[in-house]
């Protein structure tokens, strides 16, 4: 991994804008409803889920100097929601790709993949998540309909008065009363920390085979996608071995302790782009929010309808569609991006690359 030294050779910029907080607020739905999720349909503590999320969100904006994502990985978190992974098989599954992740950037395999990747293929990943969060926010979204109703109302309203980035803050803001109604005043707590090794009976082929599909998802993502993401918004040179490396290191320190097994991921740039954040101030208010609603407003948290999530889901994933379609070859960019519903985005993102290699040679002998 670069250098703290290296990283801090160009100015970081930090702001807390209102820009940076309606950003926070874009990666941050594409978080919770997943962690909520799992904590009620496990035994996991969500203060420490959250904590998790808060220590890197800071670390790695600091860091990278970056509205960078620090995201669950998805793969492993449906697993779980969906009762085929259980939470020790979850931690070993963490750990093992932690380790993967960790070996594979420090021996610089993705540099040599990053090349091949050309710009239809990164609006089709763009795509793909959106329609990919698109698709989970309808979900969301149908399992309270009355609290859809109102969130999209909200997000009319803001809209109306020319503020659409802050619609996310209105919606998320609305919510949180309503489960402060639901849960009662919220009383803090500071969690405690434990150090914990997986148990091994989590060692199983469930949780070696989610653990394939999730570096299948997470490679392509969380590591190139996201690089090339950053490079785009952001003109930052970031590796996605550099990346790969530090999603190695996150998940190596934090599944330990009773964190969920976190990621990069493009979804999360975008989001909080789409919304706004251009800097690493996105992160550290990202950070706080998420300590606080760990420590004193847990309980608010769990109790927050995620039907108006949903909605703000499905928000974010519009603006990420509109972006996605801003491509050199359409036809390219939309198969990727419906692929990656159909499949994984992982998948879609090793199918594009071939296919956009496949075009330019077929191109190149044409000409």
């Amino acid at each position: 991994m670069m250098s703290v030294i290296d990283r801090y050779r160009r100015e970081t910029e930090i702001d807390f804008s209102r820009n940076e907080l309606t950003g926070a607020l874009g990666d941050s739905v594409t978080v919770l409803p997943v962690v909520v999720a799992v904590a009620a349909l496990t035994d996991l503590s969500l203060a420490r889920l959250l904590l998790g999320f808060a220590a890197f969100q800071v670390v790695w904006g600091l860091y990278y100097g970056l509205p960078i994502s620090v995201e669950p990985m998805k793969a492993l978190a449906a697993l779980v929601i969906a009762g085929a992974l259980g939470p020790a098989e979850l931690a070993v599954a963490g750990l093992l790709a932690g380790l993967a992740l960790l070996t594979i950037g420090t021996s610089g395999t993705l540099a040599r993949v990053e090349r091949y990747v050309g710009q239809p293929v990164i609006r089709g990943v763009q795509l793909a998540v959106g329609l990919v969060l698109l698709e989970t926010g309808v979900q969301l979204s149908l399992d309270g309909v009355w609290y859809a109703l109102l969130a999209v109302a909200v997000v009319g309203v803001s809209v109306a008065a020319g503020q659409r980035r802050a619609s996310t803050l209105a919606v998320l803001g609305v919510g949180f009363v309503i489960g402060v109604a639901q849960a009662g005043m919220p009383e803090p707590h500071l969690p405690t920390a434990t150090l914990a090794l997986p148990d091994p009976i989590g060692l199983s082929s469930d949780s070696l085979g989610a653990t394939v599909a999730q570096l299948a998802m997470t490679v392509g993502n969380a590591a190139v996608a996201t690089s090339l993401l950053l490079s785009d918004y952001y003109d930052a040179d970031v590796s996605p071995d550099d990346l790969a490396a530090s999603m190695g290191v996150m998940n190596l320190l934090a599944v330990p302790l009773g964190a969920m097994p976190m990621c990069h991921g493009s979804g999360g740039v975008a989001g909080k782009y789409a919304f706004g954040a251009r800097t690493a101030g996105a992160n550290l208010i990202l950070g706080a929010f998420y300590a606080f609603a760990a420590i004193v407003a847990v309980g608010a948290v769990a109790a927050f309808p995620l039907a108006m999530l949903g909605v703000v889901l499905a928000v974010i994933a519009v603006e990420l569609g509109r972006a996605g379609l801003e491509s050199e070859s359409l036809p390219l960019t939309v198969g990727v991006g419906v692929l990656g519903v159909v499949t994984n985005v992982g998948v879609a993102f090793v199918v594009g690359i071939a296919a956009y290699l496949f075009r330019e040679r077929v191109g190149g002998a044409v000409a």
